[in-house]
C-alpha cells in the first residue's frame, strides 16, 4: 500500500457519500417534483432550449428552490471531490504524461461540472418564461463538456486500473 492510499480512501469515501446522497436522496426528489423529468445534470447529451424550459417549468418554485438550496450544495462538494479522487487514483497508477493528462482532464471535468452548475442556476432563478435560447445552450454545452470528459478519465481509469489488478493477481500466485 503507498503512502497515498488511506488518503485516497479518505476522498472516496466522502466522494461516495455526497455522490450517494444525491443518487438516492436529491436527484430521485428533483425527478418527483419535475413529473418524472431528469435533472441538468443527469442529460450527458444535452438539452435544448425547449427542455430546459420544459424542466424550470415542471419544477415549480419549491423545485427550483431545492435544486438551488440543496442540489447545487452537493454539487458543489462532489465535483472537487471527484477530482481529488481521480488524481490521486492516477498518481498511485500511472506515470509521466498520462498522469498530467488524465488528472488535468479529471480537473477540467470538474470546472465545466462548475460551470455547468453556475449556468442552470442562472435559468433557475430566471424562471422557464425567462429562459433564453442562449442561456440554455451555454448550460447545455457545459453539460455535455463535463460528461464528455468525466468519461474519458473514467475511461482512462479503467484503462490503467485493470492491468494494474491483473499484475496484483499474478504476483500472488
Amino acid at each position: 500500500m503507498t503512502r497515498r492510499a488511506p488518503v485516497f480512501w479518505a476522498a472516496f469515501a466522502l466522494m461516495m457519500a455526497v455522490y450517494l446522497t444525491m443518487a438516492l436522496w436529491s436527484l430521485p426528489q428533483l425527478r418527483q417534483m419535475a413529473g418524472g423529468l431528469l435533472a441538468f445534470d443527469l442529460r450527458p447529451f444535452g438539452y435544448d432550449p425547449q427542455a430546459a424550459r420544459a424542466l424550470v417549468a415542471a419544477l415549480g418554485p419549491d423545485g427550483r428552490d431545492f435544486y438551488q438550496d440543496v442540489q447545487q450544495r452537493l454539487d458543489t462538494a462532489y465535483p472537487a471531490l471527484l477530482a481529488l479522487v481521480l488524481v490521486l487514483a492516477f498518481r498511485m497508477l500511472a506515470r509521466g504524461w498520462t498522469l498530467w493528462v488524465f488528472g488535468a482532464i479529471s480537473i477540467a471535468a470538474a470546472a465545466a461540472d462548475y460551470a455547468e452548475n453556475a449556468a442552470v442556476a442562472v435559468m433557475l432563478r430566471a424562471g422557464p418564461d425567462a429562459i433564453s435560447d442562449a442561456m440554455a445552450m451555454d448550460a447545455s454545452r457545459w453539460t455535455t463538456l463535463k460528461s464528455g470528459l468525466a468519461s474519458v478519465a473514467f475511461i482512462a481509469l479503467l484503462a490503467l486500473l485493470v492491468p494494474a489488478v491483473w499484475r496484483k493477481a499474478r504476483r500472488r500466485r
